[in-house]
């Protein structure tokens, strides 16, 4: 079997956060012991709410933030061993919002050159000519090369964005959001080109979202994240035909319907997100599962294999439910 491009185990990244003066700090674990699994060409999508740690996770990936504990392997190379400049090479994020991430008073060809210029790629010359020409690819004519970020649209910006983290012909790319700024024909296009350049470059992608449309659009599998925890993956055509998770069957739900009068999906969840700082026992999703019982207060469920996949349900545990006296 071959080594996966990307390997995740066990990652956990605890915040510790100040509460005022006559209160203990608290523990956050914003991810909380994540595997996962990336072949290369693949698409694997990570989904689930607000806050729930997929971008924590795309940064720790990426070099940016270092984990609590546990270890993620490039190539079966951990990562905290491979230097920072190397990394950068073989491993680049595309970001939400283009324009926090372009300097505002650098020309658009400048600023796809400035990772060749920090790598001591060729002369300025040549570094120019490798940015205009990626410029090109990501579909801004030369025209646009002595922009800045300010002259253009946001549609824009996100293809400079996407050409700047190509130029050293990464084998890796995280992105965190990278359509949801944009309007929704922008994204289709950025998506488009997101699909050509993995094509053309042999790229993998991680691709962080909580636009399940998107999504299931553009990944080979996807990821289900809940409160730090991987709840459920499995191939995207399976997981949005059969979820096995009630918080993934929960997400599908929650999306608005077309239809006129069709009014805000009722998801059936119960209360409302746990505090992370103290999160439930057991199962951390049993608060606001409709079909959840005692056991699932009591015991965290164990990742098994459901739909082509695995998901963390008791319910779909065979030796759970040949235990009836188990069920309230």
């Amino acid at each position: 079997m071959s080594i996966p491009i990307l390997s995740i185990r066990g990652v956990t990244k605890r915040f510790t956060l100040a509460q005022g003066l006559f209160r203990s700090p608290a523990t956050l674990n914003a991810v909380n012991g994540i595997d996962l699994d990336i072949a290369e060409g693949e698409i694997v999508g990570i989904v689930g709410e607000s806050g729930c740690g997929k971008s924590t996770l795309g940064r720790i990936v990426t070099g940016l933030m270092r984990l609590s504990e546990g270890a993620v392997r490039f190539r079966g190379q951990d990562i905290t061993a491979i230097e920072r400049r190397e990394l950068a090479r073989l491993v680049q994020p595309i970001f939400q919002d283009p324009y926090s991430s372009l300097n505002p008073r650098r020309s658009i060809a400048a600023t796809v050159a400035e990772p060749l210029e920090i790598h001591g790629i060729g002369d300025r010359s040549e570094r120019m000519d490798k940015a205009v020409a990626m410029l090109d690819r990501v579909g801004l004519p030369s025209r646009f090369a002595s922009n800045v970020p300010s002259q253009l649209s946001g549609g824009q910006r996100q293809r400079v964005a996407i050409a700047r983290a190509l130029i050293l012909n990464p084998q890796l790319i995280v992105c965190d959001e990278p359509t949801s700024a944009l309007d929704v024909s922008v994204q289709s296009q950025i998506l488009n080109l997101l699909m050509e350049l993995r094509r053309d470059f042999r790229l993998t992608y991680l691709f962080i979202s909580h636009n399940l449309a998107v999504v299931e659009h553009i990944a080979d599998r996807v990821g289900v994240m809940y409160l730090g925890r991987m709840v459920e993956v499995a191939p995207s055509a399976n997981l949005f035909a059969k979820p096995q998770h009630p918080y993934t069957r929960a997400l599908l739900h929650s999306v608005l319907s077309p239809e006129p009068g069709a009014g805000v999906p009722d998801i059936g969840l119960k209360g409302g997100f746990p505090d992370p700082t103290n999160p439930p026992s057991g199962c951390v999703f049993h608060p606001r599962c409709p079909i959840a019982v005692h056991e699932c207060a009591k015991r965290d469920p164990a990742l098994m294999p459901a739909n082509g996949g695995v998901a963390a349900c008791h319910l779909i545990d065979p030796d759970f439910l040949e235990a009836p006296a188990r069920v309230a």
